[in-house]
């Protein structure tokens, strides 16, 4: 392992908040949940009281016992804490392991096993969650950032003797740990390093030029390489901050409203729930002159919602099409009047210098334009590897492309079109995803749909209405009247949808739940 110093080209988030502060100090930073790690502190920051907390963290993790190239995994309730946490822990050259704080204790427990008895970052009402699991095997000590804990340390309780000097890993070294969705089964440990960040960050830095000095507004997960990248982007332009954790409108209204950002960026289920805010007191979307989508695709009719609520000249959504094992390999905007076509399968074209995109069939080879086929990725922020696990990524190669688990096509121009992901292909349907959209844009009571097959193979939809309230028979009868032949839906409420960190819906899982007879509140 190389722990020397290095200044070659690498995106190092340790350094990323004390580099903001020294140029752009005052800028305001606002939360609308109180820091785990500095509770008193409240909801109004800077970049440089946040820098200073970083280098705070580092010192008491130092004091901890971390020390460069090692694991820490970060694994506690949902607060913008993780990513100071993470900060802290990259400032010291060490390595941070995001695990999202809807893990199962199962899940968490695997995952943590796959690492080298990491020093875990946690709270006791997660330590709590664990406690089945054999927690001290698995971590070579406990650090709580609130309450106690029987054998763990608290943060506020370690004796500060001196600073944790900052340290730059070679930029080929891991720098990051996140994991994969896991919308099919225990998520993958991704293995990120500084230079492969750096190769998705400069894209994105050249795609957000037109925003800089913008109020950039993040409601996102914390445990996601995503954010990250998304935050880097707007402290290098200044932009004033809200990092938000509550997704409900309620909540985020009144701070929007306020606050009138004009970049939003949040999981495109999220923004689903928050076409309420279209209509809501304060026109808290009229500014907004960007919203930044990933993670999934998003449906047409949201983005109209979307797009129809804001009051800028230009505004626009920009897609980005990607996964955590690549970060974004295609990239697409949506106008107003591009939305309106409603052709939400378009997912963008590669990034030019940095990824390509091709389209191959079952044995990876390339295939014509218009085929359907596996979407493969050639990209310079790939991670290095899966952590314990490496048969599984050398799996996904096909030389040095990356097979992505996803099936679409691509124009004679050069577009992507995304049909679905490959374990979720049904026999007798083109695509679940089109039909999804054609199904949220008929009925706009519906929050959402989920196709995914039944037991005897045919396509199986799961409904959710904003309200709760039963779907009208007559309405869905029309609304499916030229689609695929449907089993009967099966409605649900959304809370009770298996989901992701991002909000993915866990479309395998769903699966296993209709064919054991769970979940469903009714025929809709």
């Amino acid at each position: 392992m190389r722990q020397k110093l290095f200044s070659g080209n690498g995106f190092y988030i340790g350094q990323m908040f004390r580099e903001a502060a020294t140029r752009h100090g005052a800028v305001p930073v606002v939360l609308d949940r109180p820091l785990d790690v500095a509770p008193d502190a409240g909801l109004n920051h800077t970049y440089r009281s946040l820098a200073d907390l970083v280098d705070r963290l580092a010192d008491q993790l130092w004091t901890a016992g971390v020390r460069p190239a090692s694991h820490v995994a970060i694994h506690k309730r949902d607060n913008a804490d993780i990513a100071l946490l993470a900060c802290a822990v990259s400032l010291i050259g060490a390595v941070p392991v995001l695990l999202s704080p809807g893990l199962d204790a199962t899940a968490a427990g695997i995952l943590l096993s796959r690492l080298d008895r990491p020093l875990l970052v946690t709270d006791d009402v997660t330590l709590e969650r664990l406690a089945h699991t054999d927690i001290a095997g698995l971590t070579s000590k406990r650090v709580l950032v609130t309450g106690v804990f029987p054998g763990a340390v608290t943060l506020d309780g370690l004796e500060v003797a001196g600073r944790a000097k900052p340290v730059r890993l070679h930029p080929e070294e891991p720098a990051m740990i996140t994991h994969s969705s896991g919308t099919t089964d225990v998520p993958k440990l991704a293995v990120h390093c500084a230079r492969a960040l750096w190769n998705r960050l400069v894209p994105q830095k050249i795609m957000a030029v037109p925003l800089r000095g913008e109020t950039a507004a993040f409601c996102m997960s914390f445990v996601h390489s995503r954010f990250y990248h998304a935050l880097g982007t707007f402290l290098s332009g200044g932009s004033r901050l809200l990092l938000l954790v509550d997704h409900e409108p309620a909540s985020v209204g009144p701070l929007l409203a306020r606050w009138q950002p004009g970049v939003v960026e949040t999981h495109p289920n999220t923004f689903v729930l928050w076409e309420d805010l279209a209509d809501a007191p304060g026109a808290p979307l009229r500014n907004v002159r960007c919203f930044g989508s990933t993670f999934d695709a998003i449906h047409p009719r949201t983005v109209q919602r979307l797009l129809g609520a804001s009051r800028r000249r230009g505004k626009y959504l920009m897609q980005l099409y990607g996964q955590s094992e690549t970060g974004p390999v295609a990239a697409r905007v949506f106008t107003a009047r591009g939305a309106a076509r409603g052709n939400g399968r378009l997912v963008g074209i590669g990034l030019p210098g940095f990824t390509r995109v091709r389209i191959t069939d079952d044995a990876g080879v390339p295939v014509p334009s218009g085929t359907v086929g596996h979407i493969e990725a050639h990209t310079r922020g790939r991670i290095l590897t899966y952590q314990g696990a490496q048969d599984r990524f050398d799996a996904q190669l096909n030389g040095r492309w990356w097979r992505m688990g996803d099936m679409g096509s691509r124009s004679w121009w050069g577009g992507l079109h995304l049909i679905d992901r490959e374990i979720d292909r049904i026999d007798d349907v083109d695509s679940n995803l089109r039909i999804e959209d054609v199904l949220m844009s008929r009925l706009d009571e519906l929050r959402e749909v989920v196709v995914v097959p039944g037991a005897d193979g045919v396509a199986v939809p799961v409904v959710c209405t904003r309200t709760g309230a039963p779907l009208a028979p007559t309405r869905w009868e029309r609304a499916t009247a030229d689609l695929p032949a449907l089993a009967a839906p099966l409605q649900w409420a959304f809370d009770d949808l298996p989901r992701t960190s991002t909000w993915k819906i866990k479309r395998v899982t769903l699966a296993r739940l209709i064919a054991a007879g769970d979940g469903a509140v009714a025929h809709a």
